[in-house]
């Protein structure tokens, strides 16, 4: 099947190569040449792991990419892949989908039948106003030459490929035939575990795919939209209940991880996310809890349990901070070490990350703050070219003279550090460990003053 990927982010980056993996003909188009050009050499253009492998497998054959929206016209399924950032309101910032849709507008065929798949995170309602663009924009009929579903990503940075590849479940929202018959055949090697998965991929997705088949179900537009919305913020609202009770666990003095076990081991509860930590971040959590607050408001029932999730993770930022001023008495002239800038491990994804609050309070307390990050620095130093922090090339190095060392993000290269050494290196001794991954009981007996959460 012929599909095309408007947007090289993440999402269109992922999807696509998943796309040539179940063997279909995948296009990513976007108007970033040197992204185009990355994929065409074989390269990804983010870090995901076994990324990299599949696009230098498929480029090429059945992935290529390009800045013409040429292959738009001869398409049978096109997956729009774009930002939706925040807007200052709260509200999802369309003008990408809304381009996505002009564009495709202007170079549909309308001798041939085709898909239009929202991919990207929408506000309900979303798929109606896609249709209604392109209607407009290429003078054809929807439902007649073309269809628009909903088919939103639950992609895990750093697992990505586990999640396209062996995804829980598939979510389809559209109620036209063709549009459901070509997305079953479409998804037909996921649903059926039918996709051959190379050696070289194999050490990225050992103990993936312990379903037999792909749970497919289908909805309507607005159904599939809210589905993507609620699932997050359940588990937005999982991470702020158990950072709220390590909170009392510290108070009460009990232990925050046999507590978090204790409740995962119930089946109705399950251990994940029940992982402490300084409160979610990254780029989907805090727009979709936002977006899904701000609609619930709009209609009229508001979701009280959304909000108070919200305002518990911003509270658990400055728990974070207010640790640290507890310990050092005053920040001001004070040197931070801080390890990890990406919202989680294993991928470079820097954007509104909990580490950017923390520096962010920690320069305007007077802090000198160093930073590293195996995969994060570029982007962020792009991102945030004007924070006056010291970029690290390594751990090590940023322990260096240190007043404290906070842990943010369960990079497993910091679990093997040599911490003798770094102990030696550091002017005060102290680790703030916002993830509870480190040995404490080890950093201790090497005369660290160690804290973690709870």
């Amino acid at each position: 099947m012929k599909t095309v990927c408007l947007g090289t982010g993440y999402v269109g980056t992922v999807t696509a190569a998943a796309l040539a993996m179940a063997g279909h003909q995948a296009t990513v188009i976007d108007i970033d040449k040197q992204k185009v050009n990355s994929i065409n050499a074989g390269a990804s253009p983010i870090f995901e792991p076994g990324l990299n492998d599949v696009i230098s497998l498929h480029a090429g054959r059945l992935l290529t990419a390009s800045v013409s929206l040429e292959s738009v016209r001869e398409a049978d399924v096109i997956f729009i892949c774009v930002g939706t950032p925040a807007l200052p309101d709260g509200t999802a910032d369309l003008r990408y989908v809304k381009d996505a849709a002009r564009s495709i507008g202007e170079n549909l065929s309308l001798e041939r039948f085709t898909v239009i798949v929202n991919k990207s995170t929408v506000p309900v309602g979303t798929a109606a106003l896609v249709a209604s663009i392109v209607e407009s924009v290429s003078g054809g009929e929807a439902e007649r030459h073309f269809t628009v579903a909903s088919n939103p990503e639950f992609l895990r940075e750093g697992y990505a490929l586990e999640d396209v590849l062996f995804p829980d479940r598939i979510i389809v929202g559209t109620q036209h035939p063709e549009g459901l018959a070509r997305l079953r055949e479409l998804y037909k090697p996921y649903v059926k575990r039918l996709i051959r998965i190379p050696d070289v991929l194999k050490p990225y997705l050992e103990g993936a795919g312990g379903q037999q088949e792909t749970v497919y179900f289908e909805t309507d537009t607005k159904s599939a939209e809210l589905i993507k919305y609620a699932s997050n913020a359940f588990l937005a609202v999982k991470i702020s209940y158990i950072n709220e009770i390590a909170r009392l666990s510290e108070a009460l003095g009990a232990n925050t991880a046999h507590i978090a076990r204790g409740m995962g081991l119930d089946s109705r509860i399950g251990e994940k996310f029940l992982e402490v930590s300084s409160g979610w971040s990254g780029s989907c959590f805090p727009k979709d809890t936002q977006e899904l607050w701000t609609t619930s408001r709009k209609y009229g029932a508001e979701l009280s349990i959304v909000r108070a999730a919200m305002d518990s993770n911003e509270e658990m930022k400055h728990f974070c901070v207010r640790k640290l001023q507890r310990k050092l008495k005053s920040l001001n002239g004070s040197c931070i070490g801080l390890l990890g800038l990406t919202f989680k491990p294993n991928t470079d994804d820097v954007r509104e990350t909990q580490a950017l609050f923390m520096i962010r309070q920690l320069l305007e307390l007077g802090a000198q703050v160093r930073v590293h990050d195996p995969k994060g620095m570029d982007h962020f130093r792009r991102l945030y070219p004007d924070l006056p922090v010291d970029y690290c090339e390594s751990a090590e190095e940023a322990a260096e003279r240190t007043h404290a060392l906070v842990l943010m993000t369960h990079w497993e290269q910091y679990l093997q550090l040599n911490w003798k050494m770094i102990f030696y290196s550091v002017k005060q001794p102290y680790i703030l460990d916002t993830r509870n991954c480190l040995r404490g009981a080890e950093l201790r007996e090497m005369g660290f003053d160690y804290e973690g959460i709870g």
